[in-house]
């Protein structure tokens, strides 16, 4: 579930970082001139403010799920049970001398 916000987040912290410019003239300069009543300016402080609270939510979320999603405590399924008693089973087995075929003659 944590791993889902985190995507959603990055889309969206994507998608306003490329609405943004800079210089006050990207995609909210064009939104702006159809809606009198949010100036560019305010279009540009509402998305610097969109920014910077999507990336505290992302810093957020990334330090939470540290402990929300497990990590090392694998369950035993059938499959990997059998590869480990294949593993475990050639390990014990000694390994056998091989000799390479005498050289030919031409």
């Amino acid at each position: 579930m944590i791993s889902v916000l985190i995507l959603i987040t990055c889309v969206l912290l994507a998608l306003v970082v490329l609405v943004q410019n800079s210089k006050g003239g990207g995609l909210a300069s064009n939104f702006s001139s159809s809606n009198q009543y949010m100036g560019v300016r305010k279009t540009a402080d509402f998305l610097e403010k969109m920014t910077w609270t999507l990336a505290f939510v992302l810093m957020t979320l990334s330090l939470v799920s540290i402990f929300a999603i497990p990590r090392g405590k694998a369950t035993k399924t059938a499959a990997d049970t059998e590869l480990r008693q294949q593993i475990n089973d050639n390990k014990t087995q000694p390994v056998q001398d091989y000799q390479a075929p005498p050289a030919k003659d031409k």
